[in-house]
């Protein structure tokens, strides 16, 4: 067994902590996604990669059933067609396109799960509309932008040193979002000014709460704080996956929903870098260090302050985990249509043996936020902008892309 496979076949079991997503075809091949992307490819990348598969396997599966407007692919396909076939070889056939050195193992898994259908002209069929549906999702985001040169140029002067890691996601300003008009249709204001009472506020609570040796933060707070060190997919798209089992959704419908939701986080990572490198306000430990430059009187220098963990490389506001968790939040309100869900248990690369559970769309939404400025990583006024954003971006998501049809649309009432 290859390194990859083993890596595949330990990503789905950790990322399904409650019930196996084999009862779905959706939910099982997210998990497969989600296992060799995450290790491959940084965050902002690996959200795009997921969304990639996610509206592939929607399209597949829609193209049969065709109860909404297709994301892209217009064609239509016969109803015997398998579903099942067609979003595994969707998924698939993705994952081979953005992986080449996984091909091999990603061929042995949909080989597998594929033997599972009964040999038919549906399940030949499937595979077929599958592969089509993945060809054009992959040609379609070829040239979104996502990838191309890091060109971010640090400020100095002549002479003087900068520290010199690249900087992440700093081409993502001009990445095509999947749904939204574009890049900075929800960019907020600017952060708080540097002489304001709000500023003050926010310094001294995370320089308090936020450094690696705080004697303020709990036990409780200091745990949460390192749970949430892990991003992207691998973190986020455990909790659709276990509402799309708890909820018992059909395959049309868990493929929506995993498309919205992948669609939505991935376009709250384009806002937010277009804001944060818009604005490039400075993180805890360059504004901490250097406190006894700046207005705010009421801000003291501390010289070997640290946050908990090594800073993310890319300017502080907003806070992308917090529009990362609200943009989510807000979709599966939308489709589902409460802030309360059926509980789902949560684990952390992060936090080895950890388990966190909710129920609650703002009580997740509030423990991220609380997370990155107790990992003293982000202020509360950046928190409160990026969960306000990710909302508004999730929201729009659900509103405007992957609707139903109008037959569909009046048998419901409209909703």
């Amino acid at each position: 067994m290859s390194a990859i496979l083993r890596k595949l076949l330990l990503g789905v079991a950790l990322a399904c902590p409650i019930a196996s997503a084999s009862a779905n075809v959706i939910a099982d091949w997210d998990a497969k996604a989600v296992a060799i992307i995450a290790p491959a490819v940084p965050a902002p990348l690996s959200q795009r990669e997921a969304a990639m598969v996610n509206v592939a396997m929607f399209d597949a599966v829609n193209a049969i059933g065709r109860r909404y407007q297709p994301y892209l692919f217009k064609q239509d396909s016969a109803p015997e067609t398998s579903q099942e076939a067609a979003a595994a070889a969707a998924a698939a056939a993705v994952l081979t396109g953005l992986h080449p050195e996984a091909a091999s193992d990603i061929k042995a898994a949909v080989g597998k799960y594929l033997a599972t259908i009964a040999d038919s002209t549906a399940k030949t069929e499937g595979v077929r509309l599958g592969e089509a549906v993945a060809a054009a999702i992959l040609q379609a985001r070829v040239t979104d932008g996502a990838t191309a040169p890091d060109a971010y140029r640090p400020k100095t002067k002549p002479g003087v040193w900068v520290p010199t890691p690249a900087a992440v996601a700093s081409v993502w300003p001009n990445m095509r979002p999947f749904a939204l008009a574009s890049q900075s249709q929800f960019r907020p204001g600017p952060p708080p000014a540097l002489d304001s009472k709000e500023w003050a506020a926010d310094y001294n609570e995370i320089k308090a709460y936020g450094s690696k040796t705080s004697a303020l933060r709990s036990p409780q707070q200091t745990e949460t704080a390192r749970f949430w060190l892990a991003v992207g997919p691998a973190a986020y798209h455990q909790i659709p996956r276990q509402l799309i089992l708890a909820q018992k959704m059909d395959i049309l419908d868990s493929a929506r929903l995993m498309a919205l939701y992948s669609v939505a986080l991935t376009d709250a990572y384009v806002a937010v870098f277009d804001a944060k490198y818009h604005y490039e306000f400075w993180r805890p430990i360059t504004a901490i260090r250097n406190g006894d430059i700046e207005e705010n009187a009421t801000n003291k220098r501390d010289a070997t302050w640290q946050p908990i963990d090594n800073t993310p490389m890319h300017p502080e506001y907003p806070c992308a985990h917090c529009i990362n968790a609200a943009a989510g939040a807000a979709v599966l309100e939308g489709v589902l249509g409460s802030r309360t869900i059926p509980e789902v248990a949560m684990t952390s690369t992060a936090a080895p043996g950890v388990t966190h559970r909710f129920t609650d769309l703002d009580a997740l939404c509030e423990e991220v936020s609380n997370a990155r400025v107790w990992a003293g990583f982000h202020y509360r006024s950046s928190a409160a902008v990026g969960t306000a954003m990710g909302r508004q971006i999730g929201e729009y998501v659900v509103q405007n892309v992957m609707q139903p049809t109008t037959s569909r649309a009046v048998a419901s009432g409209g909703r």
